[in-house]
């Protein structure tokens, strides 16, 4: 078993098991990059794992100060060690070659997490992390799903979404009410949706913050429209694609009002 780490705040559990933090650290495809962030190693269970990696380029960002000196003090060879937040950094001034993150993610910004690799999709070509199980499957979840939503639309543009596998709460201290589940995220071959992408952005957004109605409902209380008459106004958010929302968005560029 791994050590505990003996501050349980900032929203992190940390895990204890090696066999699964060997499971997640190998996780990594190592395809197409040779630079790995690790964020919030905590005491370092995964950061063993990941130097046996071998990965020519591998960093951890810590914001906790009692995390960066244990990791500094009993991973002498890790040469890049970052004390900060993830959310705040400046990923392109820190990284130049295409690159992979890891990590076990705080439960209470692991969505933030997601939406900063997003912005930074074409140095950001695989993401594997823990995370909580919900919010997992939510980024993992295909049309249809009761859990699909902004962020599996958003990201599945852009990334194949792989759910790997379950942590139990058990294996954490201290152990959190809900289980984890392990997702990779790999930069899909767009470079570009066929459709105005801030526009994309602001209408499965729309859509999916009255996720009841039907996309009529939702998208005209979102955008002025000179019609009414799109094909698939009486479906509800949950049952679209991620090509069928580019579709939608490009009609609703060209119907809609342009003051709006």
């Amino acid at each position: 078993m791994g050590r505990v780490h003996p501050k349980k705040n900032l929203g992190q559990h940390f895990l204890k098991d090696t066999a699964i933090a060997r499971k997640i650290a190998d996780s990594l495809t190592g395809a197409g990059y040779s630079t790995v962030l690790e964020i919030g190693p905590g005491m370092g269970i995964l950061t063993g794992y990941l130097l046996e990696r071998g990965f020519s380029d591998f960093r951890v960002i810590e914001i906790d100060n009692e995390s960066v000196h244990y990791i500094k003090e009993h991973f002498p060879e890790l040469n890049n060690v970052i004390t900060g937040d993830f959310l705040s950094m400046d990923i392109d001034k820190f990284f130049v070659e295409k690159m992979a993150i890891i990590g076990n993610f705080p439960y209470n910004i692991s969505t933030q997490i997601f939406f900063k690799v997003l912005k930074h999709r074409e140095k950001v070509v695989e993401i594997t992390g823990m995370l909580q199980k919900e919010v997992a499957e939510r980024i993992c979840a295909g049309p249809g799903s009761k859990t699909y939503g902004i962020l599996s639309v958003l990201l599945q543009a852009f990334y194949k979404t792989e759910y790997l596998f379950t942590v139990p709460e058990h294996v954490f201290s201290p152990p959190p009410k809900v289980k984890s589940g392990v997702i990779r995220l790999i930069r899909n071959d767009v470079k570009n949706l066929d459709c105005d992408e801030t526009l994309f952005f602001r209408v499965v957004k729309a859509c999916f913050n009255q996720r009841r109605k039907t996309l009529r409902n939702s998208v005209r209380a979102a955008f002025d429209l000179k019609r009414d008459d799109y094909p698939e106004f009486g479906l509800r958010p949950e049952q679209l694609s991620v090509d069928q929302f580019v579709q939608l968005t490009r009609w609703i560029d060209e119907n809609r009002i342009k003051s709006e």
